[in-house]
């Protein structure tokens, strides 16, 4: 299901982007740096999210933090506190709804995708690897109801 996004105003363009490490094979990935309100959310997020996505065992990238998780490896790589993506600004943007969460659905360069929730209250940045893109959305079917639960619906700062 696909959806436009519009009528959505720029507050920050999209910054630091999931990277691989060379030396152990874990992620490592650029921590977001919210305000105190979002980071709060953000820690919820990290106690509620599931141990396996798409069958991957949780594998947190580097540095660790709260605001950032992974699965597998290539990792599937969540960040919580993102800034609003520019993209969001685009009535012809991808957007798509995966079990009562929105997102805004971006492919990369390299043939991974980027998922940002659309409105809730804090952004919540998903990086599905071109290697996992074979199950298509389904890590965000695993994701959604620690979403739900812990990042409200509404419109972020």
């Amino acid at each position: 299901m696909r959806h436009r996004l519009s009528g959505l105003p720029l507050l920050a363009l999209l910054a630091a982007a999931v990277g691989c490490s060379s030396s152990d094979g874990s992620a490592a990935v650029a921590v977001p740096s919210p305000d105190a309100t979002v980071t709060g959310l953000c820690r919820n997020l990290d106690e509620a999210l599931p141990r396996t996505v798409d069958g991957l065992s949780r594998e947190d990238p580097r540095p660790a933090s709260a605001l950032t998780a992974g699965w597998g490896s290539p990792a599937i790589i969540l960040r919580c506190g993102v800034p609003r993506p520019a993209a969001m600004d685009d009535p012809e943007a991808d957007g798509v709804e995966v079990n009562g969460v929105g997102w805004l659905m971006q492919q990369q360069d390299d043939g991974s995708f980027r998922f940002t929730t659309t409105l809730r209250v804090a952004y919540v940045e998903v990086t599905i690897p071109v290697e996992r893109s074979a199950h298509g959305m389904a890590p965000l079917v695993s994701l959604a109801p620690a979403i739900k639960k812990t990042i409200p619906e509404g419109v972020a700062d």
